[in-house]
């Protein structure tokens, strides 16, 4: 017998948590056919030998919705084994969307999540209005991975009540509108509902984004039509009220019946508890309620380098950054210029209403190195006013001595969540925890965890041993997939949809970021590579191939199955 492709010899790591076993996998077309022994012949055959074949990876939290009109092969998350991606989170989508709205969803998604609206209006085809047209539209593109939408919070309620839907309370009969659009896109293939209650995403005239305040009658009025229809919710919370926030998610759940994800930095509990969390968890799980809370396996936070505009603030310091690269290492080569730089951040340290914020600022500062991986996991004495002192300089200093001596490439990891590696160890491994919040496509130039699976193999389980190889693929697959609410993907299993990593688990690492413009207008964006990975497979056919685009572009939108 022959198939189209047979991957021969790996470890066969299946994505349920079972022990892995060396064996062949075969595929016709984009399906699983055989797994464990293959007799007879492939069109194409791949040795595997010492690798581990593993599902595809799946990335819940993604803001890909704009770059996949200029970007189909929707890097860097495919370079890192992602094969399936949910866009539409925190609240913020290009659909539903009368054509007057369109200029008006573009800011929006720049304010919050850094892409430029014009990039994003002349990036898309903006051929849709209800959200079963966008997905259309989407397939149209013809997109490298899989691709599963939410519709966003913002979208529902511009397209309802307008500009007013940023700060107005909506009507009784506008909130039965709003849970009736919201079961209508999910019926129509969203998988789900977003919103974000995060007061620190603006609008671009620096009002909260619609629905960060909305109230409980018209949160759980559209969860229920949501789980109606077999829709997700997932929710990006206001952590300083983290109680409140919390019980409206279990209110939402109750009204749901259904999945219930949202965006869970660590944050420590009080005395005697796990993480502040614990409790509501612990609450909601004994109810019976599906929730999980998503991780950044590692500490997130901005990239701050001479290439990134994440720098100290006063007025040199913004001059600095208004030139571009060639100019601002000139301008740092110049020894006045460095004493005025120097100078001016030394004066914020001194002021006393500055003092605590720059110094808090600073304090998480981390050199990323210089070796071909990024190293996130410094411990505080590496950071830069620990390097600095020991240099006998200010952290200013520090830095611009740095950039010189890389020629500017250097840059710093400035830390702002999940900073205790020991705390994160035990927080990830909550059985209500996935890792995940690569946040891709969103924060170009400031903010890039594109990696995070990856870091999930190299640090996780090679490094420290926390995580077993079977459950650590089992996180990163089967278990997202359960929350898409697919069936068809996430395990190795005759019948699946083959969806597969070739991985080379001794070796596999994240590259360094770098800066690129390869964008519409030529807009920087940060990217990040990745090593270790023979192969990814998506739909049956080879996607990435020792590091490289093939140029096949097999993805599919993945559509919700309502009441399935």
């Amino acid at each position: 017998m022959s198939h189209d492709l047979i991957i021969r010899g790996g470890l066969i790591v299946d994505g349920t948590g079972s022990e892995p076993y060396l064996g062949d996998v075969a595929i016709d077309n984009d399906t699983i056919v055989a797994v464990g022994k293959v007799e007879g012949t492939g069109s194409r055959e791949i040795d595997a030998t010492g690798h581990a074949v593993t599902p595809g990876f799946v990335d819940l939290h993604t803001h890909l919705d704009a770059q996949a009109g200029w970007d189909p092969d929707l890097t860097p998350i495919v370079w890192h084994g992602v094969t399936t991606a949910l866009i539409g989170n925190c609240g913020v989508t290009f659909a539903p969307c009368k054509p007057k709205d369109r200029e008006y969803l573009a800011g929006m998604m720049e304010s919050v999540e850094d892409i430029p609206s014009s990039v994003i209006l002349d990036g898309l085809p903006w051929d849709w209005e209800s959200y079963g047209e966008y997905l259309d539209s989407l397939e149209k593109l013809k997109p490298a991975i899989n691709l599963v939408g939410m519709v966003g919070h913002c979208a529902i309620r511009t397209w309802v009540m307008g500009e007013r839907g940023v700060d107005d309370e909506p009507t009784s009969d506008e909130i039965a509108q709003m849970a009736e659009i919201a079961g209508q896109s999910v019926a129509q293939g969203a998988v789900g509902f977003s919103s974000s209650r995060l007061v620190a995403h603006k609008m671009p005239d620096g009002r909260s984004i619609p629905g960060t305040f909305a109230k409980s009658e018209e949160m759980t009025a559209i969860a229920k039509a949501v789980g109606d229809n077999n829709g997700l919710v997932q929710n990006v919370l206001e952590y300083t009220r983290l109680d409140t926030e919390m019980a409206l998610l279990r209110e939402q759940a109750l009204a749901a019946q259904t999945r219930v994800i949202f965006t869970a930095p660590h944050i420590p509990g009080a005395a005697g508890k796990a993480n502040a969390y614990v409790d509501i968890i612990e609450s909601m799980q004994a109810e019976g309620i599906d929730i999980t809370g998503l991780a950044l396996p590692r500490s997130f936070g901005f990239l701050s380098g001479l290439k990134t505009n994440i720098m100290f603030m006063s007025p040199a310091w913004k001059k600095l950054i208004s030139l571009d690269f060639p100019s601002r290492l000139a301008a740092i080569q110049d020894a006045d210029t460095r004493a005025t730089l120097i100078k001016e951040a030394s004066d914020m340290g001194n002021d006393d209403k500055n003092a605590p914020s720059l110094h808090t600022w600073v304090s998480n500062f981390y050199s990323l190195g210089e070796g071909e991986s990024p190293e996130y996991t410094k411990a505080a004495d590496q950071s830069l006013p620990a390097i600095a002192k020991a240099a006998g300089e200010h952290p200013a200093e520090t830095w611009l001595r740095v950039m010189l001596e890389t020629d500017g490439e250097a840059l710093f990891h400035v830390r702002f969540g999940n900073k205790d590696y020991d705390a994160m160890e035990d927080f990830l491994k909550n059985d209500w925890i996935l890792p995940s919040l690569g946040d891709t496509g969103a924060h170009l130039t400031q903010i890039i965890d594109a990696g995070w699976a990856t870091f999930m193999l190299s640090h996780w389980h090679r490094e420290k041993g926390s995580f077993t190889l079977e459950e650590t693929i089992r996180l990163l697959t089967s278990a997202q997939a359960r929350i898409l609410g697919f069936d068809d993907r996430g395990t190795l299993a005759v019948g699946m949809r083959a969806d597969i990593n070739i991985i080379d688990v001794d070796k596999v690492i994240e590259g360094q970021p770098t800066l690129i413009r390869d964008f519409p207008a030529d807009t920087p964006r940060l990217t990040q590579k990745a090593k270790g990975y023979l192969a990814t497979i998506c739909n049956g056919e080879v996607i990435v191939e020792n590091g490289a685009l093939t140029g096949q572009r097999s993805g599919r939108v993945l559509r919700n199955q309502p009441n399935a």
